[in-house]
């Protein structure tokens, strides 16, 4: 895959973002035998862009972190992209959807490091002894794509349908929770839209963790300390519309609510 085509490839994601417009999947005509690995190659071009414009990463997202998506779409692994610095979107702000051109929003589990995690081998169990704290979080997902339509490698170019993160400010240490079992009750306007729990994600949120690690090191990169790191959706993701009143409630690890508007 020439230098050319990985460009061409992430200015049409990039631009689509920008302009809040829906494309057809890259996948549907402009490079149909687009692959995982090539797909990473244009996220990476979309990352160097963002940065060139002069956005920082504040921290990794996970994707594809059920078991059951991961089997249903014959990966071994998640999927992984990067939450930028106008993408977050502070805890008691309104979410205006006109930012946005389909959100839907996932609650999550985020990890803080006190200390960089470099794979192969990364395990759970080094995950959570690295861990400095533990946070409530709700992210915004966004595919550029029309109806939300993709493959993996489409999603992958396309930063994983990273567009926002709110990042809840109850802090607890990892091992004051039983992570895997926290219920996770997502409610829009009052009624329940979608209910969860920390297994949902890998078996347990540290896995996601562990996985990132795990798949950063293949290109010599690891996990930094300090970074918020965004695990998984620990529920289904719900689509939000202005007037929406949406409360996350995490069982032990308080809550996170917001008002959205056009």
């Amino acid at each position: 895959m020439d230098k050319e085509l990985i460009q061409k490839l992430a200015n049409y994601t990039h631009h689509a973002e920008k302009e809040k417009r829906e494309i057809k999947k890259i996948t549907a005509d402009l490079y149909p035998e687009l692959t995982i690995d090539e797909a990473y190659l244009v996220q990476e071009e979309l990352v160097r862009q963002k940065l060139e414009e002069g956005h920082t990463i504040i921290g990794p997202k996970m994707g594809i972190t059920s078991e059951a998506k991961m089997k249903q779409m014959n990966v071994d692994n998640p999927i992984y992209g990067y939450v930028f610095d106008n993408m977050v979107v502070e805890e008691g702000e309104p979410v205006s959807v006109s930012n946005y051109i389909h959100p839907k929003i996932e609650p999550e589990i985020g990890f803080v490091l006190k200390k960089d995690l470099a794979g192969p081998g990364v395990t759970a169990l080094d995950v959570l002894l690295a861990t400095e704290y533990v946070f409530p979080a709700v992210e915004i997902i966004d595919s550029r794509y029309e109806n939300f339509n993709f493959t993996l490698p489409d999603v992958i170019a396309d930063n994983t349908s990273a567009a926002g993160a709110i990042f809840g400010t109850y802090l607890r240490k990892p091992e004051e929770l039983e992570l895997d079992v926290v219920g996770v009750t997502l409610a829009i306007n009052g009624e329940i839209k979608s209910l969860g729990a920390g297994a949902a994600v890998l078996g347990h949120p540290a896995n996601s963790v562990a996985r990132l690690a795990n798949m950063l090191s293949e290109k010599g990169e690891k996990v930094k300390a300090g970074q918020p790191i965004l695990t998984g959706g620990a529920t289904a993701a719900v689509p939000i519309t202005p007037g929406d009143f949406v409360q996350v409630k995490y069982g032990g690890l308080g809550d996170v609510s917001f008002a959205v508007k056009e």
